[in-house]
């Protein structure tokens, strides 16, 4: 950003003062009880990308579900979004008035797929419960993710929190780059010479991309454009895309990249799944992806490719010095009460929550089960990694469930392994050192629902509008030069009273959550 502020990372210790997660209740099926004493509930939650998850014919009668319930006293009743349908499913789901008893976002309160679900009453406010009845949870939650799910100065929603926003790495094939016989680039420009060493050498995809930009920062970031952040010019709070020079530059060298065979043709409508299947089968040079991903992509290379050497680089800098991956919000995914539950089944549920940033909950996602996944010896826990691409997504299957802590990293297991010290210090000595900042709304701009097509799809993700231009400059159906008038379409299309809300938003201080760029 041009425009510096502080970042205030806030950290907490966690309190490890168990407290049980089953309430007891009437027989009364309302109140969450079953015959038996457990706390029954229903949630629904996204697959997270996650393999296993997405093959499971039933999560409920999954062995990691089924020991949740066990350890925690309750009978959980799952539904599932798989990711890439995850706003459409939770639209639907608020419009058929079928709301679950706990409702699991990725974002906010006032995120898309929320569909302004909290302020319209859905979901009950937590305070005064989480006070009561959440030491864990009060002692550990940064001020910062309590702001990002409250609405109108009141707590909605239980939030998965980041202690430091910069967590997406640049990845590099590090046995593709020696051949090359190059560094490590530090500008764009070595960027590129890279890129076109690794295709001489016989690389497919020298910089692996994927549909709407999703984790391709690497040159937005450079020149400090991301497409879904805002930032302050003249006295305004305008997109990034705004500073014509350096959105110019981003597409040129997109449209070299793309001219040249350093990135998939079909980079527009690439999904996801793809983006995967072409790492792990050795086909891609560099990516960019989160850094806690490191174990994974080493592990599935090694299955695939046995020479291969995967590592985290710094970001390429651009003309301003500035480089990395988005900043993150304070949250990751947050959790919602529904407001038609009893205050008795919502005091179990708020236990169960707070029981996540317990001992007893750290071992049991870190590391499963004793004697069957880990074993103790003096004391210590022994664990094996899994190593086949089966073992590794249910192990983080296992994981998924873990829906209350500091999601930065996990010490207790990362520090078992090779690979998982390897991604720690690339986080401390790297990850940590880069990163944009930008202008974020929370709750977010009315606005943003009067122009869907002119509002950022994401945090990571840009308006359509934009993006949509932007794919056609890069395949040489648009002029690049014509990016001024592509500002002035979006502040007719919806823009001016984006920003105008945006600036009074952010000069009255109501829900501006500012950072700077890291550098």
């Amino acid at each position: 950003m041009r425009t510096k502020w502080g970042l205030v990372l806030i950290s907490a210790l966690i309190a490890v003062t168990a407290v049980g997660c089953g309430s007891k209740t009437s027989d009364d099926g309302a109140a969450g009880a079953a015959a038996d004493g457990k706390l029954s509930f229903t949630m629904s939650m996204a697959t997270s990308g996650n393999k296993h998850a997405e093959r499971s014919k039933d999560v409920n009668e999954e062995k990691w579900v089924k020991e949740l319930e066990t350890l925690t006293n309750t009978d959980i009743q799952l539904t599932m979004f798989p990711l890439k349908d995850f706003d459409s499913k939770m639209t639907l789901m608020f419009a058929s008035n079928d709301i679950p008893d706990v409702v699991q976002n990725v974002g906010g309160a006032t995120s898309r797929g929320m569909s302004g679900s909290v302020e319209a009453g859905v979901f009950m406010p937590l305070d005064d419960l989480l006070k009561e009845h959440a030491p864990n949870l009060m002692s550990a939650v940064p001020e910062a993710a309590w702001q990002e799910t409250s609405v109108d100065g009141k707590i909605y929603g239980i939030p998965a929190w980041l202690s430091n926003p910069s967590r997406r790495a640049l990845f590099v094939r590090t046995d593709l780059l020696e051949k090359t016989g190059l560094s490590a680039p530090q500008t764009v420009e070595e960027f590129l010479d890279v890129m076109r060493a690794m295709k001489k050498e016989g690389v497919e995809f020298p910089y692996q991309m994927r549909e709407n930009f999703k984790y391709a920062d690497t040159i937005l970031g450079a020149f400090d454009v991301l497409p879904s952040q805002f930032e302050l010019q003249n006295g305004e709070v305008v997109p990034k895309f705004f500073d014509v020079e350096n959105m110019t530059k981003a597409l040129e060298t997109y449209k070299t990249m793309y001219d040249e065979g350093l990135i998939p043709k079909d980079f527009a409508t690439l999904t996801s799944s793809d983006y995967g299947k072409n790492i792990e089968s050795g086909k891609s040079g560099m990516w960019s992806a989160n850094a806690q991903a490191l174990a994974d992509f080493r592990g599935k290379m090694r299955n695939a490719i046995p020479e291969a050497q995967v590592d985290i680089i710094a970001s390429p800098k651009g003309p301003e010095n500035v480089g990395g991956h988005l900043l993150y919000s304070s949250i990751n995914t947050s959790y919602y009460i529904n407001n038609k539950v009893s205050e008795e089944k919502a005091i179990g549920i708020i236990k169960f929550f707070d029981w996540m940033l317990t001992p007893e909950a750290e071992t049991y996602f870190s590391f499963g089960l004793e004697g069957e996944t880990y074993t103790k010896e003096n004391g210590e826990i022994k664990y094996e990694v899994p190593t086949t691409s089966e073992g590794m997504d249910e192990d983080r299957f296992r994981a998924m469930f873990w829906f209350v802590h500091d999601m930065v990293y996990n010490k207790a297991r990362e520090g078992l392994t090779e690979d998982g010290q390897a991604m720690m210090a690339f986080m401390d000595d790297v990850v940590f050192k880069e990163g944009l900042g930008s202008i974020r709304f929370s709750p977010a701009l009315d606005a943003y629902a009067k122009y869907p097509d002119a509002a950022p799809q994401g945090d990571d993700v840009g308006p359509k509008l934009i993006l949509d231009h932007m794919i056609k400059m890069i395949y040489g159906r648009e002029p690049i030069s014509d990016w001024p008038k592509v500002i002035e379409e979006y502040k007719s299309k919806g823009g001016d009273e984006i920003i105008k809300e945006a600036t009074a938003r952010y000069n009255e201080g109501t829900g501006a959550v500012v950072t700077e760029n890291l550098k």
